[in-house]
């Protein structure tokens, strides 16, 4: 009896296996209730007296041993299938939606731009980006010698003289008067192409935001009161504007906008070219010209109008240096986005 218990001590020390059934049979025939240990103690009062205490503590040892090798086998097989089912794709759980998308710089900020001005009464309006030479130039007062209509300054579709992109959302501006009666107040946000070099400052293709509001007695300084509000709404209340004397063909008297730079807080840098202000639109009172191409009467009406680059906005707002950043898709730089609406 003492011979067969070292035997099984000996073979629980030397079993191993990866596979549950097998332990599950070992320990049935080990530690079972009709198992080998079941049956060494059965025996245990016919084994000679001199061998009894050796005989003892064999079948203690063989218990403690079967048990704690039976433990770690099964402990192993749970680690295994855990560490498995963690690799394993789970194509039934729902999706993950902490990974949030961003959207773009520039149509986070020409949102923001639409929103301040319809809190203040301005509408939408939208219109072709490929135009005809009447909506893009002629209504608007450019002479024929103007250079804009030049082919350095302006992508022409097919080498047609009369069919460009548009090189402003002005165009959009000229289809609104053509077809409302006036009171108008409306924004015109879109992209707009210039056949210009590309740089930290300029690109070939931009996106704008053009305002009009006609009406009688509209004046320059409701122009000035509406730009000043635009500006403390978006870039803060302690903004600072100031208009400089400037030309565009379709507005008389015309002027460039300036804020103060948030860049450098109007103390100077390359941005601002160290002046500390901000170019960031062009404005002016629209040419009674203009009006009357478009069917208005402007001896009973009058109105003001503005253009604005969102660029160069998105970039004061979050201080972005270099303009080619918002087309080269760099996900580092979009990712600061992320969450915003």
């Amino acid at each position: 009896m003492l011979e067969r218990a070292k035997e099984l001590l000996e073979e629980t020390i030397a079993f191993v296996s990866k596979d549950a059934q097998q332990i599950e049979e070992f320990r049935i025939k080990i530690l079972g209730s009709k198992g080998e240990l079941k049956k060494l103690f059965a025996e245990f009062r016919n084994v000679p007296a001199e061998q009894k205490k050796e005989f003892g503590l064999v079948l203690n040892d063989l218990r403690e041993k079967a048990e704690a090798k039976i433990a770690e086998l099964k402990a192993e097989i749970a680690n295994s299938e855990g560490n498995t089912s963690q690799k394993r794709e789970d194509y039934t759980r729902p999706t993950n939606l902490n990974e949030l998308g961003s959207r773009h710089p520039i149509s986070l900020v020409k949102n923001e731009i639409i929103e301040i001005f319809k809190r203040i009464g301005f509408s939408v309006s939208e219109g072709p980006e490929i135009e005809d030479d009447w909506h893009n130039f002629s209504a608007l007062n450019f002479p024929p010698e103007h250079p804009a209509r030049d082919m350095q300054d302006t992508f022409f579709v097919e080498k047609d003289p009369d069919i460009a992109l548009r090189t402003h959302t002005s165009s959009v501006q000229v289809r609104v008067m053509e077809n409302s009666n006036p009171p108008i107040r409306t924004i015109s946000p879109g992209r707009v192409y210039r056949n210009e070099a590309i740089s930290a400052r300029a690109h070939c293709f931009f996106h704008q935001v053009e305002g009009l509001y006609i009406d009688k007695g509209v004046s320059f300084a409701d122009l000035k009161q509406t730009l000043l509000f635009f500006a403390q709404e978006m870039f803060g209340k302690e903004t600072k504007i100031r208009l400089r004397p400037s030309y565009f063909p379709f507005t008389e008297p015309s002027a460039e906008m300036d804020v103060s730079c948030s860049i450098c807080s109007g103390k100077g840098c390359n941005v601002c070219k160290y002046t500390g202000y901000l170019e960031i639109l062009g404005c002016g009172m629209v040419d009674p010209n203009v009006l009357e191409n478009c069917g208005i009467d402007s001896k009973v009406y009058t109105g003001f109008a503005f253009g604005m680059g969102v660029e160069r906005i998105t970039q004061l707002k979050y201080n972005v240096n270099d303009l080619r950043l918002y087309s080269e898709n760099d996900k580092e730089f979009l990712d600061q986005f992320k969450g915003s609406f």
